[in-house]
């Protein structure tokens, strides 16, 4: 039997606080795959205004978004809004007073944002992206560009191939590059140069990018003043050639003409040529001839999600685990790691964890991080093999993955690092950071880690399942496989120390191999 879901007509809304405005997306979903929508309305508060120089968020600003904020909220209580969520994305996140913004809103509105990563941002995007577009089995370039940055993605119908995320936004292009006056000409060959150095990473493993599929406000109202025809799933193509027109067109007009002449907005009569010249240097970069833009972002994406969220739970927790192998195997192929290792090493943490769930009580938040750190223990040894286990907690730590926040990546970091060598000790600056209830998740999925890290020492497969059972005091492993397994069972009863400190079990190991 699956598992219940939210009752349905359900009625979700969606606020996303980016740099350059804030968006506001509500909809009722019959079920989680079909939807009407019932309003989107977009603020112009440019909440990044004098961040990207300054380092903070203006009153006049934080003032303008805690009033459209509180607007909104009241949108939702009229529409009979029961599920919502409020992102905030490169202005709040880079501000040095974007907490106290944060905090501000929730005490003057009852609304709790949440900052997200770069990733997360590109994670809610594919989501209205696959609903707008059929993506199919093809790897599509997607490009969303907000006002502080661009976030890049592959990805086909089902996950993100890989991600990665640029400081360089419409808005953040137009102010650090203010300083050379109202002189179009050059401002153009400046912003030219500057989004030069702009660079897709080596994707030599994967297929050319079926097209390119851009998101924001900008690629959608440069449709609108370039020849267009109609893209798969109602979206807009732009040829190349008709983007490179409008760029021209607008880098020979000022601001006052592009808003009265061209009728656009003043918010984005300024940052559009920026926009615009980051978008071709990424089409040149996929080798396309045209982009397709499906007028939607990231707000859509919220939105759906909290309608799959909604839907049957066995479900959405099985889309979260693909997207989360997805994103650590691309984060892996980046620092070319033994990509069967670590997903055999993942399946095999993640069978221990199921098998053992009375005994650790952690739930499916604590699961989905084992997952990635199991994918992505060994690849510190992209510096060096020697203290590999510390070059992984410096390289997670630094890295994002979709659906994961700042504090699961240093959990997921801290459980990759104790795969090996030393327990966690009082000298250990990254764990001793962690709050007590941290701590003691990452000894108890670290611990389980060692001992499926142990069943492929070798790096062989030769393990082919793990049974654990609780016995009198102790726990029973019982490992099948190809060959006598002398060398695993050996390394596991030398690495569940860990486990027999953690849990006050002693583990006992029995094997059932098979002539090779």
């Amino acid at each position: 039997m699956g598992e219940k879901s939210e009752a349905f007509p359900l009625r979700v809304a969606a606020i996303d606080i980016g740099s350059n405005a804030i968006r506001f997306f509500a909809a009722e979903f019959a079920d989680p795959d079909s939807h009407a929508v019932l309003e989107a309305e977009r603020s112009s508060v440019r909440l990044g205004h004098g961040v990207f120089l300054t380092g903070k968020l203006t009153r006049e600003a934080m003032d303008a978004a805690v009033g459209t904020i509180a607007e909104f909220k009241e949108r939702m209580a009229r529409l009979g809004v029961t599920k919502s969520r409020a992102v905030a994305t490169s202005a709040v996140r880079e501000a040095t007073n974007g907490e106290r913004f944060l905090a501000r809103v929730k005490k003057e509105t009852g609304i709790q944002i949440e900052m997200i990563s770069g990733s997360e941002e590109a994670r809610l995007v594919h989501l209205a992206v696959r609903n707008r577009v059929a993506m199919g089995k093809k790897q599509w370039l997607l490009v969303d560009l907000g006002g502080g940055s661009v976030e890049v993605s592959l990805a086909d119908h089902d996950a993100i191939l890989w991600s990665e995320s640029h400081t360089m936004g419409s808005v953040r292009l137009l102010e650090e590059l203010a300083d050379v006056g109202e002189e179009p000409g050059r401002f153009r060959r400046l912003l030219e140069e500057y989004v030069s150095t702009l660079r897709l990473p080596s994707v030599a493993e994967y297929r050319r990018p079926a097209g390119l599929i851009a998101t924001g406000g900008n690629i959608d109202a440069l449709a609108r003043l370039s020849a267009v025809r109609q893209g798969p799933g109602g979206s807009l193509a732009i040829p190349l050639a008709g983007l490179r027109a409008a760029i021209a067109r607008l880098s020979g007009l000022s601001f006052r003409q592009r808003v009265d002449e061209l009728g656009l907005r003043e918010d984005r009569a300024d940052v559009i040529v920026p926009a615009a010249l980051v978008y071709e240097r990424l089409a040149v970069l996929a080798g396309v001839e045209e982009i397709h833009a499906p007028g939607v972002g990231v707000r859509e994406g919220v939105a759906l999600d909290l309608a799959d969220e909604a839907g049957t739970a066995r479900s959405y927790r099985d889309r979260q685990l693909q997207q989360v192998t997805a994103g650590a195997v691309a984060l892996g192929r980046h620092y070319m790691f033994d990509e069967g290792h670590g997903e055999h090493v993942a399946r095999l943490a993640l069978s221990l964890f199921d098998q053992l769930r009375k005994l650790h009580g952690l739930g499916d938040a604590d699961r989905r991080l084992l997952l990635a750190a199991a994918i992505l223990h060994d690849i510190g040894s992209y510096v060096s093999y020697k203290r590999h286990h510390k070059h992984s907690l410096y390289l997670i730590s630094n890295s994002e993955l979709p659906g994961f926040t700042p504090k699961d990546m240093t959990l997921v970091a801290n459980i990759a690092r104790y795969h090996r060598k030393s327990e966690p000790a009082s000298d250990h600056d990254a764990f001793v950071a962690l709050e007590p209830r941290d701590q003691r998740r990452v000894e108890g999925l670290a611990s389980l880690l060692r001992m499926a890290d142990a069943l492929d020492r070798e790096h062989s497969r030769k393990v082919d399942s793990v049974r654990a059972q609780v016995k009198n005091k102790r726990l029973v492993l019982h490992i099948d496989g190809r060959g006598d397994l002398l060398l695993e069972k050996w390394a596991l009863e030398r690495k569940s120390d860990f486990f027999r400190r953690v849990y006050g079990l002693a583990v006992v190991v029995e094997t059932t191999g098979e002539s090779a």
